[in-house]
């Protein structure tokens, strides 16, 4: 077999080329080539570094600087070959940068090792992907906020549902000001991450350090780190910071697809609540009068893969001993698959909620429906003196009665209502509207126009806060 481990950058100590098979099994270049950028822009720090420490000359560092800069721009031009026999997004740019420029370019790795440099391209890469995420997710807080704005201007009433049975009638805007909170959250959740996952791994080398004079702090900051990472076998060795960043991404994607499914159901003939745009749903190949909501329900669906990304890195970190095994070349696909697909999503729910028609009328007949102020007419007994759980009981009763015959509570005759309670009559029932019920909900965070509008004020300043 003729011998070609001269072409590996790592091949010194091997005497027979590497199986055809195991370099494709091990090669993860046609992933992680997508850290082309963050790879380069490590490199030419470190480089800078090495040079101010004196472990190479200005003109090393100069030809260095002017290789890795053309490398890049080849990159970004499209002109780049990437070769899988050189494994990885490290190797096929240093031996592009030796085909470049020489022998020199073997300078580049003094004091670093693969396992520090792909952890901090992959910090590098996963810290943008969390504030570019904790950006989308606050355009689509301020548009739901926007939403939550325009609907409060009449007073559009929802029923608001548990075990997805009528329950209680709410404002519309009380239901978008819900996401608000949760979107608030999830940007925070991702700014949390991106400050936990500022520091750089550079100068850890392979697991423990190096003898080079290297300074750490410098690179850190030449990268927009805020500081380097305090253990060299962490550094290396470490994949919470991805894990962070997933499990945001899984719990954004729930609340997603929790909004997905409302929307679903609410697009139906049955529900009839909104009209979603023709620009954001489809139609079907046979039958002319389908409007499906696809948008929604890839949302919906891709949610189970945003888990499973972070459940798979999970499961590949669980068992690997310190420092860097080759398992963790496992840990970048997820990622980069989350973000994807929820720039994607927070992108098109920002364009799609603001030209969704909701129809006021269908969803206030509907917050009428389901005896919803039945918990109202309870209340009126309690301020009446009659304990809680006594009332409860009288007005079950009473909903059963209704039930029984097909009518609504304020349906039941005078004499109905007294006979279940003296203080009950047709004039207390026909009084406790929809519009009543809700207005009366004036706890704190509760569905009264007056707390929607301050809640809405409270984060209307919230979000217009860096």
């Amino acid at each position: 077999m003729t011998n070609t481990q001269d072409k590996k950058l790592w091949g010194g100590r091997f005497a027979e080329a590497t199986d055809g098979l195991v370099e494709l099994f091990n090669a993860s270049v046609g992933f992680d080539q997508r850290l082309a950028e963050q790879d380069i822009r490590g490199s030419l720090a470190h480089v800078a570094m090495l040079g101010q420490v004196g472990i190479l000359t200005a003109d090393e560092v100069a030809q260095i600087t002017d290789g890795l800069n053309a490398v890049l721009a080849d990159i970004r031009a499209g002109n780049f070959e990437w070769r899988l026999d050189r494994e990885d997004v490290h190797m096929n740019v240093e031996a592009a940068l030796r085909d470049r420029i020489g022998p020199v370019a073997g300078k580049l790795h003094t004091a670093r090792s693969r396992n520090d440099q792909v952890a901090v391209d992959f910090r590098l890469f996963t810290k943008e992907a969390a504030l570019d995420l904790a950006e989308k997710t606050r355009a689509l807080r301020a548009v739901m906020l926007a939403e939550a704005e325009r609907h409060l201007e009449t007073e559009v009433i929802l029923p608001g549902y548990t075990h997805l049975q009528v329950a209680q009638p709410i404002l519309l805007s009380h239901w978008f000001m819900a996401y608000v909170a949760m979107l608030e959250r999830d940007e925070g959740r991702f700014r949390d991450a991106a400050e936990r996952m500022d520091e750089s791994p550079l100068g850890s080398s392979a697991l423990a350090g190096t003898p080079w004079p290297v300074d750490r702090h410098a690179t850190a900051s030449a990268l927009g780190f805020a500081r380097p990472t305090a253990n060299s076998l962490d550094g290396v060795g470490s994949r919470d910071f991805a894990l962070e960043f997933l499990s945001a991404c899984a719990i954004l994607s729930a609340h997603l697809s929790r909004l997905s499914e409302e929307l679903i159901l609410y697009s139906t003939f049955e529900f009839g609540f909104i009209t979603l745009p023709d620009s954001h749903t489809t139609g079907s190949s046979i039958m002319p009068q389908k409007k499906n909501p696809d948008v929604s329900e890839l949302a919906r669906g891709k949610a189970g893969r945003v888990f499973g990304n972070l459940m798979g890195l999970l499961t590949v970190v669980k068992g690997t001993p310190l420092a860097y095994n080759k398992d963790l070349q496992e840990d970048k696909e997820g990622v980069f698959d989350s973000y994807d697909t929820l720039s994607i999503v927070l992108r098109l729910y920002a364009e799609m909620m603001p030209k969704t028609v909701w129809h006021a009328d269908v969803t206030r007949a509907a917050a009428a429906r389901g005896y919803s102020t039945a918990t109202d007419v309870a209340d009126f007994l309690a301020r009446q003196g009659v304990p809680f759980r006594e009332a409860h009981e009288v007005v079950g009763g009473l909903v059963g009665v209704a039930s029984r015959s097909g009518r609504q509570l304020w349906d039941l005759t005078d004499g109905e209502l007294r006979a279940a309670h003296p203080l009950l009559n047709a004039e207390v029932a026909q009084s406790l509207t929809v519009e009543e019920s809700v207005r009366g909900r004036a706890s704190f965070g509760g569905t009264a126009p007056g707390r929607v509008r301050e809640a809405i004020r409270n984060a209307r300043q919230a979000l217009e806060r860096p």
